[in-house]
């Protein structure tokens, strides 16, 4: 069965939520990671795309994302401030450039950056594109359109907006905010020719099957690069007590995001640390990017390490989608 619905993928057509669910229940879990990997160089080869961020501002989010240390409606001594010193991000973009990096972001805390930090983060973004080859991305929130053509204005061609989870659990875990607002907020990035990455976070207390949920939803926006976040509990957030996913349901889940969005960069983000000690498998089990550096919150991976990591595993690292460096 898991080779018949590989050879339907293969051949450009999609799985169904029953065949997904097959694959989910598949006693033997290798042969699923192996097909999602055969999948992944048919559409992709042996690519891997890293991109990095940078917390620009952090702490004093309004929201009450469950899982987030850096809401306002948990304490946990993070720290905090109002915008990220500008020069020190111009500077860590010029050197994830230089370490190979393909993509740069910066993220800010809230439900919607200000129009003030917004300009000011523009700034930032215009000097970056004059003087660096690497791609930008942003992660701001609820954005507007004319917010979102700002972004793009100042060369930003991606803008990131997870959906979290399925959208049959994110009322568990979120109340200040909608789903039905982040897919307002893709959209409009999509619409003004934006490429968006989404993804969520997978530990949350949601089912397998919820994940399924989660990556259909996906699919059917069109997304094509998607950051899959394994929960890190942290301390003073209402999930700190969270069990930890095993190893099985983390590569399960790759593969059928693979499975489910062939196209698409599937990608190891937050959490890393959690399954460092089968990184090898995830990367052969649908995986073709990853978040490198340090995260928003937690402490991240050496950049030059996952380079090592990637290449022993196979992968070229070679940005074929870099920006034309002759006028720079």
């Amino acid at each position: 069965m898991v080779e018949l619905l590989k050879e339907k993928v293969l051949r450009g057509e999609s799985i169904d939520q029953i065949e997904a669910l097959t694959l989910l229940n598949w006693p033997n879990k290798e042969e699923v990671y192996a097909a999602a990997n055969e999948i992944r160089i048919h559409h992709h080869g042996n690519t891997m795309d890293m991109c990095s961020i940078l917390n620009a501002r952090s702490g004093r989010c309004s929201e009450d994302c469950k899982w987030c240390s850096q809401s306002a409606f948990h304490k946990t001594n993070i720290e905090e401030y109002e915008l990220v010193d500008l020069k020190e991000a111009e500077e860590m973009a010029k050197s994830n450039a230089e370490k190979g990096v393909h993509k740069f972001s910066l993220v800010t805390s809230g439900r919607a950056i200000s129009n003030h930090n917004l300009d000011k983060l523009c700034g930032v973004y215009k000097s970056i594109q004059k003087n660096t080859p690497i791609r930008l991305c942003a992660s701001m929130g609820l954005l507007k359109k004319d917010q979102l053509q700002k972004l793009k204005d100042s060369g930003v061609e991606h803008y990131h907006c997870n959906i979290e989870t399925a959208p049959s659990f994110f009322s568990e875990l979120v109340s200040s905010h909608s789903m039905e607002e982040k897919i307002q907020t893709i959209k409009q990035a999509q619409s003004i020719g934006m490429e968006v990455c989404s993804g969520g976070i997978i530990g949350m207390g949601e089912t397998p099957e919820q994940r399924i949920e989660m990556a259909f939803t996906l699919n059917q926006l069109n997304i094509l690069s998607i950051p899959i976040n394994v929960l890190t509990p942290i301390k003073g957030t209402q999930l700190e007590g969270m069990e930890r996913l095993t190893d099985d349901e983390i590569l399960t889940t790759f593969a059928l995001f693979r499975f489910i969005n062939p196209k698409a960069k599937i990608r190891m983000a937050a959490g890393r640390n959690l399954f460092a000690h089968i990184q090898d498998k995830a990367l052969s089990a649908g995986v073709n990017a990853a978040l490198v550096g340090d995260f928003l919150t937690t402490i991240g991976s050496n950049i030059n390490q996952d380079k090592e990591i990637f290449t022993k595993a196979g992968f070229s690292i070679v940005n074929e989608d870099v920006k034309d460096t002759a006028n720079i």
